[in-house]
Protein backbone atom coordinates (compact mmCIF):
# COMPACT_ATOMS: atom_id res chain seq x y z
CA UNK A 1 0.00 0.00 0.00
CA UNK A 2 1.23 3.04 -0.73
CA UNK A 3 1.11 4.86 2.78
CA UNK A 4 3.20 1.33 3.96
CA UNK A 5 6.15 3.37 4.38
CA UNK A 6 5.35 6.40 5.81
CA UNK A 7 4.40 6.77 9.63
CA UNK A 8 0.81 5.91 10.19
CA UNK A 9 -1.35 8.75 11.55
CA UNK A 10 -4.61 9.10 13.63
CA UNK A 11 -6.81 9.08 9.90
CA UNK A 12 -5.57 5.83 9.29
CA UNK A 13 -6.53 4.03 12.61
CA UNK A 14 -10.00 6.05 11.89
CA UNK A 15 -9.95 4.57 8.53
CA UNK A 16 -9.08 1.00 9.83
CA UNK A 17 -11.19 1.17 12.83
CA UNK A 18 -14.06 2.80 10.71
CA UNK A 19 -14.53 5.40 13.05
CA UNK A 20 -13.96 9.07 12.89
CA UNK A 21 -10.22 10.85 13.75
CA UNK A 22 -12.33 12.70 16.87
CA UNK A 23 -13.32 8.79 18.12
CA UNK A 24 -9.39 8.09 17.73
CA UNK A 25 -8.51 10.87 19.83
CA UNK A 26 -10.64 10.18 22.65
CA UNK A 27 -9.79 6.79 23.12
CA UNK A 28 -6.41 7.32 22.84
CA UNK A 29 -6.42 10.06 24.77
CA UNK A 30 -8.48 8.02 27.50
CA UNK A 31 -11.49 10.29 26.96
CA UNK A 32 -13.91 7.87 25.62
CA UNK A 33 -16.06 7.01 28.03
CA UNK A 34 -19.41 8.22 28.17
CA UNK A 35 -18.58 9.16 24.56
CA UNK A 36 -18.28 5.96 22.71
CA UNK A 37 -18.69 2.69 23.61
CA UNK A 38 -16.49 -0.45 25.29
CA UNK A 39 -16.78 -2.24 21.84
CA UNK A 40 -15.51 0.84 19.88
CA UNK A 41 -13.12 1.96 22.21
CA UNK A 42 -11.70 -1.49 21.90
CA UNK A 43 -11.45 -1.81 18.26
CA UNK A 44 -9.87 1.68 18.20
CA UNK A 45 -7.28 0.40 20.45
CA UNK A 46 -6.81 -2.83 18.12
CA UNK A 47 -6.26 -0.60 15.19
CA UNK A 48 -3.40 1.40 16.56
CA UNK A 49 -1.76 -2.03 17.51
CA UNK A 50 -1.99 -3.69 14.44
CA UNK A 51 -0.60 -0.63 12.23
CA UNK A 52 2.16 0.24 14.69
CA UNK A 53 0.43 3.80 16.12
CA UNK A 54 1.98 5.80 17.85
CA UNK A 55 0.75 9.26 19.03
CA UNK A 56 3.00 12.36 17.92
CA UNK A 57 3.92 13.94 20.86
CA UNK A 58 4.69 17.03 18.51
CA UNK A 59 1.19 17.01 17.12
CA UNK A 60 0.02 16.40 20.60
CA UNK A 61 1.92 19.93 21.99
CA UNK A 62 0.12 21.51 18.51
CA UNK A 63 -3.34 20.21 19.73
CA UNK A 64 -2.99 21.79 23.17
CA UNK A 65 -2.77 25.00 21.21
CA UNK A 66 1.42 25.48 21.58
CA UNK A 67 1.10 27.55 18.49
CA UNK A 68 -2.75 29.07 18.61
CA UNK A 69 -2.85 29.57 15.32
CA UNK A 70 -5.12 28.23 12.21
CA UNK A 71 -4.96 27.73 8.80
CA UNK A 72 -8.17 28.82 6.48
CA UNK A 73 -7.36 27.18 3.03
CA UNK A 74 -10.11 28.05 0.25
CA UNK A 75 -9.75 29.08 -3.01
CA UNK A 76 -8.94 31.65 -4.78
CA UNK A 77 -10.69 35.03 -3.67
CA UNK A 78 -12.37 35.47 -6.48
CA UNK A 79 -15.67 36.45 -4.54
CA UNK A 80 -16.80 38.45 -0.80
CA UNK A 81 -18.16 34.78 -0.18
CA UNK A 82 -14.74 33.31 1.21
CA UNK A 83 -14.09 36.73 2.82
CA UNK A 84 -16.97 35.71 4.99
CA UNK A 85 -16.36 32.59 5.77
CA UNK A 86 -12.73 34.17 7.16
CA UNK A 87 -14.43 36.90 9.08
CA UNK A 88 -16.64 34.13 10.86
CA UNK A 89 -13.68 31.51 11.78
CA UNK A 90 -11.40 34.73 12.80
CA UNK A 91 -14.59 36.05 15.08
CA UNK A 92 -14.42 32.62 16.83
CA UNK A 93 -10.81 32.07 16.90
CA UNK A 94 -9.98 35.75 18.35
CA UNK A 95 -12.57 34.82 21.42
CA UNK A 96 -10.36 31.42 22.23
CA UNK A 97 -7.18 33.48 22.17
CA UNK A 98 -6.00 31.86 18.29
CA UNK A 99 -5.05 33.19 15.01
CA UNK A 100 -6.20 32.62 11.54
CA UNK A 101 -4.30 32.41 8.49
CA UNK A 102 -5.97 32.45 5.28
CA UNK A 103 -4.39 30.54 2.56
CA UNK A 104 -5.79 30.86 -0.86
CA UNK A 105 -5.00 27.93 -3.10
CA UNK A 106 -3.47 29.91 -6.11
CA UNK A 107 -5.40 28.32 -9.07
CA UNK A 108 -8.36 27.87 -6.92
CA UNK A 109 -8.28 24.29 -7.01
CA UNK A 110 -5.24 21.86 -7.69
CA UNK A 111 -1.84 21.84 -5.26
CA UNK A 112 -0.58 24.49 -3.98
CA UNK A 113 2.59 25.51 -2.57
CA UNK A 114 3.54 25.20 1.27
CA UNK A 115 3.54 28.61 2.50
CA UNK A 116 5.53 27.32 6.02
CA UNK A 117 8.71 25.97 5.98
CA UNK A 118 6.65 23.38 8.14
CA UNK A 119 3.02 23.50 8.29
CA UNK A 120 3.12 20.74 10.70
CA UNK A 121 5.72 22.87 13.23
CA UNK A 122 3.70 25.99 12.49
CA UNK A 123 -0.17 25.20 12.65
CA UNK A 124 -2.48 23.88 15.47
CA UNK A 125 -4.67 22.81 13.05
CA UNK A 126 -6.11 23.66 9.39
CA UNK A 127 -9.94 24.44 8.32
CA UNK A 128 -10.52 24.00 4.19
CA UNK A 129 -12.99 23.92 1.82
CA UNK A 130 -13.28 20.93 -0.66
CA UNK A 131 -12.66 23.03 -3.64
CA UNK A 132 -8.94 23.40 -2.00
CA UNK A 133 -8.43 20.15 -1.01
CA UNK A 134 -5.89 19.20 -3.47
CA UNK A 135 -3.35 21.71 -1.35
CA UNK A 136 -3.72 20.35 1.82
CA UNK A 137 -1.56 17.31 0.31
CA UNK A 138 1.36 20.17 -0.63
CA UNK A 139 0.85 21.73 3.00
CA UNK A 140 0.81 18.35 4.91
CA UNK A 141 -2.64 19.91 6.20
CA UNK A 142 -3.70 16.30 6.22
CA UNK A 143 -1.87 15.31 8.77
CA UNK A 144 -2.89 17.88 11.11
CA UNK A 145 -6.30 18.45 12.87
CA UNK A 146 -8.73 18.58 10.30
CA UNK A 147 -11.96 20.53 9.79
CA UNK A 148 -13.44 20.25 5.68
CA UNK A 149 -15.79 22.53 4.76
CA UNK A 150 -18.25 22.10 2.12
CA UNK A 151 -17.25 18.22 1.73
CA UNK A 152 -18.84 14.79 1.85
CA UNK A 153 -19.10 13.92 5.25
CA UNK A 154 -19.32 9.97 4.11
CA UNK A 155 -15.46 10.83 2.78
CA UNK A 156 -14.03 13.56 4.67
CA UNK A 157 -10.50 13.61 4.93
CA UNK A 158 -11.13 15.24 8.14
CA UNK A 159 -12.01 15.03 11.93
CA UNK A 160 -14.97 16.74 11.36
CA UNK A 161 -16.82 18.38 8.27
CA UNK A 162 -19.34 21.30 8.35
CA UNK A 163 -21.47 21.83 5.18
CA UNK A 164 -24.18 24.62 4.61
CA UNK A 165 -27.72 22.88 3.44
CA UNK A 166 -26.87 23.32 -0.29
CA UNK A 167 -29.42 20.13 -1.20
CA UNK A 168 -32.08 22.16 0.29
CA UNK A 169 -30.81 25.33 -1.30
CA UNK A 170 -31.56 23.44 -4.20
CA UNK A 171 -34.58 21.72 -3.69
CA UNK A 172 -36.04 25.10 -2.69
CA UNK A 173 -34.93 26.41 -5.81
CA UNK A 174 -36.53 23.22 -8.04
CA UNK A 175 -39.93 23.50 -5.93
CA UNK A 176 -39.65 28.01 -7.02
CA UNK A 177 -39.52 26.97 -10.68
CA UNK A 178 -41.66 24.12 -10.63
CA UNK A 179 -44.40 26.25 -8.67
CA UNK A 180 -44.32 28.85 -11.43
CA UNK A 181 -44.99 26.10 -14.28
CA UNK A 182 -41.43 26.07 -15.66
CA UNK A 183 -40.70 22.23 -16.80
CA UNK A 184 -37.96 23.27 -19.06
CA UNK A 185 -34.71 23.48 -16.76
CA UNK A 186 -30.96 24.79 -18.18
CA UNK A 187 -28.82 23.74 -15.18
CA UNK A 188 -25.47 26.00 -15.36
CA UNK A 189 -23.22 24.05 -13.97
CA UNK A 190 -19.97 24.74 -12.68
CA UNK A 191 -17.07 22.80 -14.18
CA UNK A 192 -14.85 22.27 -10.62
CA UNK A 193 -14.22 18.43 -10.16
CA UNK A 194 -16.11 19.47 -6.35
CA UNK A 195 -18.23 16.90 -4.10
CA UNK A 196 -20.60 20.52 -3.63
CA UNK A 197 -21.22 20.93 -7.31
CA UNK A 198 -21.64 17.08 -7.37
CA UNK A 199 -24.35 16.99 -5.08
CA UNK A 200 -26.11 20.36 -6.89
CA UNK A 201 -26.52 18.40 -9.99
CA UNK A 202 -27.79 15.17 -8.16
CA UNK A 203 -30.61 17.02 -5.72
CA UNK A 204 -31.79 19.20 -8.86
CA UNK A 205 -31.82 16.13 -11.32
CA UNK A 206 -33.60 14.19 -9.08
CA UNK A 207 -36.42 16.92 -7.56
CA UNK A 208 -37.09 17.35 -11.60
CA UNK A 209 -37.40 13.66 -12.27
CA UNK A 210 -40.20 13.32 -9.90
CA UNK A 211 -42.73 15.91 -12.16
CA UNK A 212 -43.96 14.49 -15.29
CA UNK A 213 -43.18 16.05 -17.70
CA UNK A 214 -40.04 17.72 -16.87
CA UNK A 215 -37.07 18.23 -18.90
CA UNK A 216 -33.42 18.82 -17.83
CA UNK A 217 -30.33 19.87 -19.92
CA UNK A 218 -27.05 20.35 -18.48
CA UNK A 219 -24.08 22.66 -19.87
CA UNK A 220 -20.65 23.00 -18.13
CA UNK A 221 -18.93 26.31 -17.34
CA UNK A 222 -16.15 27.41 -15.59
CA UNK A 223 -17.12 29.70 -12.72
CA UNK A 224 -16.25 33.06 -14.41
CA UNK A 225 -18.94 35.53 -16.34
CA UNK A 226 -17.51 35.17 -19.71
CA UNK A 227 -17.34 31.30 -19.32
CA UNK A 228 -20.80 31.34 -18.26
CA UNK A 229 -22.19 33.48 -21.10
CA UNK A 230 -20.12 31.18 -23.83
CA UNK A 231 -22.17 28.16 -21.98
CA UNK A 232 -25.02 29.39 -21.83
CA UNK A 233 -25.08 30.94 -25.77
CA UNK A 234 -24.48 27.49 -26.49
CA UNK A 235 -27.50 25.84 -24.61
CA UNK A 236 -30.03 28.16 -25.47
CA UNK A 237 -28.76 28.01 -29.31
CA UNK A 238 -28.70 24.14 -29.56
CA UNK A 239 -31.53 22.49 -31.43
CA UNK A 240 -35.13 21.62 -29.72
CA UNK A 241 -37.26 23.82 -27.62
CA UNK A 242 -35.59 26.17 -25.74
CA UNK A 243 -35.91 26.01 -21.64
CA UNK A 244 -37.53 28.67 -19.57
CA UNK A 245 -35.32 28.72 -17.15
CA UNK A 246 -31.69 28.82 -16.06
CA UNK A 247 -30.45 27.11 -12.72
CA UNK A 248 -27.01 28.45 -11.78
CA UNK A 249 -24.52 26.74 -9.82
CA UNK A 250 -23.29 30.20 -8.34
CA UNK A 251 -24.62 33.90 -9.20
CA UNK A 252 -21.29 34.21 -11.18
CA UNK A 253 -22.48 32.19 -13.63
CA UNK A 254 -26.09 33.34 -13.25
CA UNK A 255 -24.83 37.21 -14.46
CA UNK A 256 -22.73 35.04 -17.17
CA UNK A 257 -26.27 33.68 -18.21
CA UNK A 258 -27.94 37.27 -17.97
CA UNK A 259 -25.48 38.31 -21.10
CA UNK A 260 -26.25 35.39 -23.09
CA UNK A 261 -29.57 36.09 -22.76
CA UNK A 262 -29.47 39.58 -23.98
CA UNK A 263 -26.77 38.65 -26.38
CA UNK A 264 -29.12 36.09 -28.18
CA UNK A 265 -32.20 38.90 -28.06
CA UNK A 266 -33.95 37.21 -24.88
CA UNK A 267 -35.47 39.32 -21.69
CA UNK A 268 -35.31 38.02 -17.97
CA UNK A 269 -37.81 37.01 -16.80
CA UNK A 270 -40.16 37.61 -19.68
CA UNK A 271 -38.81 34.85 -21.95
CA UNK A 272 -36.13 33.07 -19.65
CA UNK A 273 -36.31 33.18 -15.87
CA UNK A 274 -32.82 32.68 -13.99
CA UNK A 275 -31.79 32.00 -10.25
CA UNK A 276 -27.97 31.52 -8.35
CA UNK A 277 -26.50 30.22 -4.96
CA UNK A 278 -24.88 32.02 -2.90
CA UNK A 279 -26.84 35.69 -2.62
CA UNK A 280 -23.12 37.57 -3.06
CA UNK A 281 -23.42 41.30 -3.49
CA UNK A 282 -23.76 40.48 -7.48
CA UNK A 283 -26.72 39.51 -7.16
CA UNK A 284 -28.67 42.88 -6.58
CA UNK A 285 -26.61 44.51 -8.96
CA UNK A 286 -27.95 42.66 -11.54
CA UNK A 287 -30.71 44.31 -13.37
CA UNK A 288 -33.32 42.56 -12.49
CA UNK A 289 -31.83 41.18 -9.03
CA UNK A 290 -31.32 37.88 -8.76
CA UNK A 291 -33.19 35.01 -7.24
CA UNK A 292 -31.08 33.06 -5.20
CA UNK A 293 -30.00 30.95 -2.47
CA UNK A 294 -28.38 33.15 0.94
CA UNK A 295 -25.42 31.21 2.43
CA UNK A 296 -24.84 32.78 5.61
CA UNK A 297 -20.61 32.95 4.85
CA UNK A 298 -20.06 33.90 8.03
CA UNK A 299 -22.12 31.51 10.39
CA UNK A 300 -20.32 28.66 7.92
CA UNK A 301 -16.58 29.97 9.20
CA UNK A 302 -17.86 30.32 12.69
CA UNK A 303 -19.04 26.50 12.66
CA UNK A 304 -16.01 25.58 11.20
CA UNK A 305 -13.49 26.97 13.39
CA UNK A 306 -15.92 25.72 16.56
CA UNK A 307 -15.21 22.37 15.14
CA UNK A 308 -12.08 22.81 15.28
CA UNK A 309 -12.04 23.52 18.55
CA UNK A 310 -13.41 20.50 19.24
CA UNK A 311 -11.51 18.50 17.35
CA UNK A 312 -8.24 19.80 19.60
CA UNK A 313 -9.98 19.71 22.46
CA UNK A 314 -10.88 16.17 21.55
CA UNK A 315 -15.18 17.32 21.70
CA UNK A 316 -17.26 15.39 19.13
CA UNK A 317 -18.05 18.94 17.36
CA UNK A 318 -21.61 19.83 16.85
CA UNK A 319 -23.67 18.24 13.62
CA UNK A 320 -26.65 19.76 12.06
CA UNK A 321 -26.30 20.90 8.45
CA UNK A 322 -25.69 25.00 8.51
CA UNK A 323 -30.02 26.07 7.04
CA UNK A 324 -30.66 28.34 3.88
CA UNK A 325 -32.61 30.71 2.60
CA UNK A 326 -33.90 31.13 -1.12
CA UNK A 327 -34.83 34.97 -1.62
CA UNK A 328 -37.02 35.53 -4.40
CA UNK A 329 -36.20 39.00 -6.15
CA UNK A 330 -37.48 40.02 -9.78
CA UNK A 331 -35.26 37.00 -11.98
CA UNK A 332 -38.05 34.53 -12.15
CA UNK A 333 -41.54 34.58 -13.50
CA UNK A 334 -44.47 31.88 -15.00
CA UNK A 335 -42.94 30.61 -18.25
CA UNK A 336 -44.66 32.16 -21.26
CA UNK A 337 -47.41 29.48 -22.78
CA UNK A 338 -45.76 28.32 -25.84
Amino acid sequence: MARSSTRPTSRDVAQAAGVSQAAVSLVLGDKWRGRVSETTAERVREAARELGYRPNLAARNLRLGRTRTVLLVVPALTTEFFAGVYTGAARVAARHGFGVVLYPSPEGIGPARNPFASAQAALDGVIASSMAADALTAIRGDQLPLVMLDSDPEGSLGAATVNLDIADGVRQVAEHLLGLGHRRILHLAADVPSWTFEMRARQLAARLAGVPGTEIRTAAAPISIEGALTATVAALTAPGPRPTAVVCDDDKLAAGAYKALRRLGLRVPDDVSVTGLDDLALATALDPELTTVRLDAERFGERGMEALLAVLESREPDGGDIPVELVVRGSTAPPRSS
